[in-house]
């Protein structure tokens, strides 16, 4: 998937036989290129949207068929999408190392599993049942950046969607790990509230009670730790700047 929607890694690389292609044949790469941007990007939206759902009315019977179709679909499309660009990759090694993460992220594992009677081991299968979440994820973070690469798009604005989009995931993925053997999140109410309060670095009276939930809390604090201080920045930055002009147009008002 090219820069325009994707992380700056899932690039087919530069071709120099591009140039010599005939023009219809670049002309319909390109369409498919495209194409498939598109369908990434609506993937990923489809993925949290789907995730979201399924916190926020905690239909997880209900749903659970649904979601897991929509879950293969996206799948589906992320690995036509990365088999296409490996197959216009002139460097295919490099292409899969970059990209394997992505590659990862696509394999549908829960269909897999029943569909070839594997039995893998308890830890395994708890890997493999956070795929889903790590796919909301990943697709977050395409969609994220997809917006922040705009020029349209503030550095201030940037930040801000970044820390949004991190203590929204991170909450829907605390709501999901600890509500069932946390008694002080009964809501996702608390959960987001556990989320703000963490990236604040204030901290919360909820504490997590499993693993996950632990090094959630972490790397919250930590993001917050990092990125707020660029609001600092960012601000006393605007105000001098603003301070400058003003008083550039004072002394140019007196010296006339």
């Amino acid at each position: 998937m090219n820069n325009s929607v994707s992380v700056p890694s899932r690039t087919a690389g530069g071709d120099p036989a591009a140039f010599s292609k005939p023009p219809v044949r670049a002309r319909i790469e390109k369409a498919i290129r495209n194409l498939l941007n598109v369908l990434v990007l609506l993937g990923s939206v489809l993925v949290i949207a789907a995730l979201s759902f399924e916190v926020f009315h905690d239909s997880q019977q209900l749903y659970y068929k649904s979601y897991m179709k929509i879950q293969l679909w996206v799948c589906i499309v992320f690995l036509i999408d990365f088999f296409y660009r490996l197959y216009l990759s002139p460097k295919k090694m490099r292409f899969v190392w970059r990209n394997f993460l992505f590659f990862l992220v696509a394999i549908p594992y829960l269909h897999l599993v029943p569909y070839f009677q594997m039995n893998p081991a308890s830890e395994i299968s708890y890997i493999f049942r956070l795929m889903p979440l790590v796919r909301g994820g990943y697709g977050l973070a395409i969609t994220v950046g997809w917006i922040t690469r705009s020029k349209l798009t503030s550095l201030l604005v940037s930040y801000i969607l970044i820390i949004l989009s991190l203590t929204y995931f991170a909450s829907l993925v605390f709501f999901m790990l600890e509500h069932p053997v946390n008694p002080a999140v009964t809501s996702y109410g608390e959960a987001l509230w556990w989320a703000f309060m963490n990236v604040t670095t204030v901290g919360s009276n909820i504490f997590a009670r499993t693993g996950t939930g632990e090094v959630l809390s972490v790397v919250l604090a930590a993001s917050g730790m990092m990125l707020f201080p660029i609001f600092t920045v960012y601000i006393t930055s605007r105000f001098q700047s603003h301070k400058q002009q003003g008083g550039q147009s004072g002394a140019d008002e007196a010296g006339s």
